[in-house]
C-alpha cells in the first residue's frame, strides 16, 4: 500500500492521474464494463491445511524454490488459509488461487534472499496484508520484524495472523510511517508502490546509519532512481539486482540503498518548504 505524502512527487500517483477514475467513467459511460467498478472478488475454493501444504510443495518444487523446510511450508499453508478466509469479507488481494498466492506472494516475497540477506530489526513498510513481512517472519522466526500499515482493517488482519500462527517477536505498527517514526531498525523493506524518494524521507529517522533500504520493484524503476538522487547526501546505491521469478515471465528488480549518515532534521524541513 502507498503512503500518502502530498509534499513529494509520486510516480505512482502520476500514473494513476492519467487514468480515468472508475466512478468518473460511470458518469460519462453508463455502458462501462462492470469490472471497472472494482468489485470485491472472493476465492472460489479454499483448500484444507493438509491439501494446501501438498499443493504448495508442488508449486515450490516446480518453480525451483527450495529454501523452505517442511515446517515452514505448513506455516505458509496456514497463512494462505487465513488470507483466503478473510478475503471473503475484505478485499486484501487480487490473487485468489493457491498457485497465484504461492508464486506472486510467497515466492516473490522471498526469492531475493538467494542474493541479499537483510539485517534485523527489519521494518516492512506498507505491508498491506503482510507482504513480504509475514513470509520473512516465517523464515526468520527469532528475528525482530515490524509491519507498518496505515489501514485499520489490514492492521486487524495482521493481528489475527500473528495470534493464529503464534508468531513471536512481530510488532504491528498501525500507522503510516513518516519522519516522526523513530523506532531504530537496521533494514527497511517494501513492496509498496510509494516511490523510492518518499520512502527515503519517511524512514530517515528510524533507519540506523549503515542500515539498508530494500526496494522490491518491477523492471522499470529507472525514473525513481533518478529522483532518489536528491537524497544522495544520506543514501548510497549499493545494489541493483535484476531477476525473475523462476520459470515465470515475471521480471523483478531489487534495489538496495545504504544509509551513510543522518541529516539534521531542519534539512528535511527545508526540503518541504522548497517543494
Amino acid at each position: 500500500m502507498a503512503h500518502k505524502n502530498k509534499s513529494n512527487y509520486s510516480a505512482y500517483k502520476e500514473r494513476q492521474d492519467k487514468k480515468v477514475h472508475p466512478a468518473a467513467a460511470s458518469k460519462t459511460n453508463t455502458n462501462a464494463p462492470k469490472k471497472l467498478m472494482g468489485k470485491h472478488k472472493k476465492p472460489q475454493e479454499i483448500f484444507s491445511l493438509e491439501e494446501a501444504n501438498d499443493r504448495l510443495y508442488d508449486v515450490f518444487r516446480n518453480h525451483d524454490f527450495n529454501m523452505v523446510s517442511h515446517e515452514e511450508r505448513k506455516q505458509f499453508a496456514h497463512f494462505y488459509q487465513l488470507l483466503m478466509e478473510n478475503q471473503k469479507g475484505e478485499n486484501f488481494t487480487r490473487l485468489l488461487t493457491l498457485k497465484d498466492v504461492a508464486i506472486k506472494h510467497f515466492i516473490d516475497s522471498l526469492i531475493f534472499l538467494e542474493f541479499f540477506k537483510p539485517q534485523f530489526p527489519l521494518l516492512d513498510l506498507g505491508t498491506g496484508p503482510g507482504f513480504p513481512g509475514i513470509p520473512l517472519k516465517i523464515m526468520y522466526q527469532n528475528e525482530k520484524i515490524l509491519l507498518g500499515e496505515g489501514v485499520q482493517r489490514r492492521v486487524n488482519f495482521l493481528k489475527t495472523v500473528r495470534e493464529e500462527m503464534k508468531l513471536k517477536n512481530l510488532e504491528i505498527i498501525g500507522r503510516n510511517i513518516d519522519p516522526e517514526f523513530v523506532y531504530p531498525v537496521k533494514s527497511v523493506i517494501t513492496r509498496a508502490v510509494e516511490d523510492i524518494g518518499n520512502t527515503m524521507k519517511n524512514t530517515i529517522n528510524c533507519l540506523l546509519d549503515g542500515g539498508h533500504l530494500i526496494f522490491m520493484k518491477g523492471p522499470n524503476a529507472d525514473p525513481e532512481l533518478k529522483l532518489a538522487e536528491a537524497y544522495k547526501e544520506w543514501y548510497v546505491l549499493e545494489n541493483d539486482f535484476k531477476y525473475s521469478i523462476p520459470k515465470t515471465p515475471h521480471e523483478r528488480r531489487l534495489i538496495v540503498y545504504r544509509k551513510i549518515k543522518s541529516p539534521p532534521l531542519e534539512d528535511f524541513e527545508d526540503m518541504d518548504d522548497d517543494e
